[in-house]
């Protein structure tokens, strides 16, 4: 195998650029990953530290309103009330009620959802003077052993209805009098759980690393479900025990069950809390692992491209028959275009054996292309032929029934009403006899068919009601002539020849790429075979077939044959028909979809 010059090639060219890529590669991805590795710890304790903000510019706002609370005027008139034992009841009652008041304004206009309430030893809670909070954790916490910030939980006795059905974080302060020094019970400012929750939520590191605000006792201050994180965050929170005081926030390293998390932590020092964030560490440093890979990936391109090249440069007879036989195949699957020329390899000027080869194929692919250019054309032609046969087809049927009409109406002695049909018919004929175009706007089609409603109206009065809903919106589509009036004209016969009341719907819908005409009437319905038989000549384009239909339903096959050749397998035809109920037409193509099969015609 080395004996061979491809063979040496790839060797020496692998010798000499490959061995110092790789140890570059391994430099460079060893130095990377220990910065992208500062970088990701780096932005992991500064989201941990922009909640750490967050988080400590609510408590504040929340410490700073129970100390306004407890300074106001209205609180320590209430306070002095209660102390004073000369105040008289209804005196009482009313320094209550201001209190309510006044902490109900300043609830209002706060935008965290803040609620204030009270509690007296001997009243209970200011709003619903309920003693059962005594037997609550939070209150029980705050009187053994003072602690003034509460976990979420439940509270009752609040001014807002909604918030005693929501979790609730309570800052508790007491309630003192301020020139006597008494207390009297306790001030408790209540701010939402989820105005913290949801924040500390949306935190995400890795895939499935999340952060928590807890205890010092390890416990959830937002009912966070800790789940399978619980002895993690043990086994941190222990650790930050043994951690010195005067260290507010770093990282912990923690091996559980085999893997090694990260735990990055943050202590908010006045409430006694830490936040933490948990993450596996293989999770944190997926980027990290990525990039070597990429850097493997980028080593092993390299490889091959050396490779490559060393092929290339032995390639001097296999490069041109390895390019034909490309050529080949797009000959194989009918693409005899610039595509299969372009791959055709530049040797057709030589004197050896491969370039005869290459210009006898070169020839040939030019003559079969051309055959099956010339048979394609052939074909257009002939579709083209078949769809002037199927439109000039409808015009007779159609001056006849309308013939009809005019001359009905000159039997009833209708004069006055003579003229205005003949100007119709001659603005109709105007639009059925200009053949330029076998395309025509939604808007000149739809002139068309009131014209024709206006004659059919005239001749059967109040016997028929035709209704028509238009879109706006494509009137300036281009859509095949001539395909809503057979199906107006059949609505109408039938309807009338069932009850002699004919109640037609002429309907319009455009969807971004599609376009729906829906054709219903109230008349004898079609049966299943007709029904059956028109979407079987539809799904085969048995156009030949309509063309020798003798009349049974002509009108209808025109129009669907006549779409069928223009829009081709993009057609839709829907029908419901019920016996003696009527019938129910949808014609559906897409929108601007006639350009190329309008070119292919003509």
């Amino acid at each position: 195998m080395l004996y061979s010059l491809r063979s040496r090639l790839t060797l020496v060219f692998s010798i000499l650029l490959i061995v110092p890529f790789t140890a570059a590669i391994f430099l460079l991805s060893h130095e990377s990953g220990r910065l992208l590795q500062l970088s990701i710890e780096r932005s992991t304790m500064q989201t941990i530290d922009q909640f750490s903000s967050h988080a400590q510019t609510l408590l504040r706002q929340v410490e700073d309103i129970g100390t306004q609370i407890m300074s106001n005027r209205t609180t320590q008139d209430w306070t002095a009330s209660l102390i004073n034992s000369e105040t008289t009841q209804a005196e009482r009652v009313l320094a209550k009620q201001r209190v309510r008041e006044f902490f109900s304004s300043y609830a209002v206009n706060n935008s965290n959802g803040i609620t204030i309430s009270a509690f007296t030893d001997d009243a209970g809670g200011l709003w619903t003077q309920d003693n059962s909070y005594v037997s609550s954790d939070w209150y029980k916490q705050f009187k053994l052993s003072g602690t003034r910030w509460t976990n979420a939980h439940f509270d009752r006795d609040q001014a807002d209805l909604i918030m005693t059905s929501r979790d609730v974080n309570s800052f508790l302060l007491p309630m003192v009098h301020l020139q006597s020094l008494k207390e009297v019970g306790f001030v408790k400012i209540n701010y939402p759980t989820d105005v913290l929750k949801e924040s500390i939520e949306k935190i995400q590191f890795g895939k499935t690393g999340k952060a928590f605000l807890l205890r010092r006792d390890g416990k959830s201050v937002l009912n966070q479900p800790l789940g399978e994180n619980r002895e993690v965050l043990s086994a941190a929170m222990e650790r930050l025990e043994a951690e010195p005081a005067n260290e507010s926030e770093g990282v912990i390293p923690i091996v559980h069950d085999g893997t090694r998390y990260l735990l990055f932590y943050s202590k908010l020092s006045a409430q006694d809390w830490v936040i933490i964030g948990e993450v596996p560490q293989a999770e944190l440093y997926e980027q990290i692992t990525g990039i070597r890979r990429l850097l493997l990936g980028v080593s092993v391109i390299l490889l091959m491209s050396v490779i490559a090249a060393a092929f290339w440069i032995s390639s001097g007879i296999t490069k041109p028959l390895s390019a034909m036989a490309r050529a080949m195949k797009h000959v194989e699957r009918g693409e005899f275009g610039q595509a299969a020329a372009r791959i055709l390899p530049q040797t057709s000027g030589g004197r050896s054996e491969v370039g005869y080869v290459t210009r006898v194929f070169e020839r040939m692919n030019a003559r079969l292309r051309y055959l099956i250019e010339t048979e394609f054309e052939t074909n257009m032609r002939r579709k083209n032929a078949e769809y002037k046969a199927l439109l000039l087809q409808i015009n007779p049927h159609f001056y006849n029934n309308t013939l009809e009409i005019i001359s009905g109406l000159a039997a009833m002695k209708r004069e006055d009403l003579v003229m205005d049909a003949t100007e119709s018919l001659g603005r109709m004929m105007r639009y059925s006899l200009n053949l330029n175009s076998d395309l025509v706007s939604v808007h000149e089609e739809m002139k068309y068919i009131r014209d024709y409603a206006f004659i059919l109206k005239l001749r059967y009065g109040d016997k028929l009601d035709v209704r028509m809903e238009e879109s706006a919106d494509a009137m300036e589509e281009r859509i095949p002539k001539f395909i809503l009036q057979p199906l107006l004209e059949n609505a109408v016969k039938y309807s009338l020849e069932k009850d002699g009341q004919a109640v037609v719907s002429i309907r319009m819908t455009v969807t971004e790429d599609r376009m729906r005409f829906a054709v219903q009437d109230n008349g004898t319905g079609m049966t299943d075979t007709l029904v059956g038989d028109l979407l079987k000549e539809v799904r085969a384009s048995d156009s030949v077939h309509i063309l020798d239909s003798g009349g049974y339903s002509i009108g209808l096959r025109n129009v669907l044959a006549r779409c069928r050749l223009a829009y081709g397998e993009n057609f839709k035809l829907d029908i419901t028909s019920d016996p003696n109920a009527g019938t129910a037409i949808v014609l559906d193509f897409p929108r601007q979809a006639m350009t190329l099969n309008t070119a292919q015609r003509s």
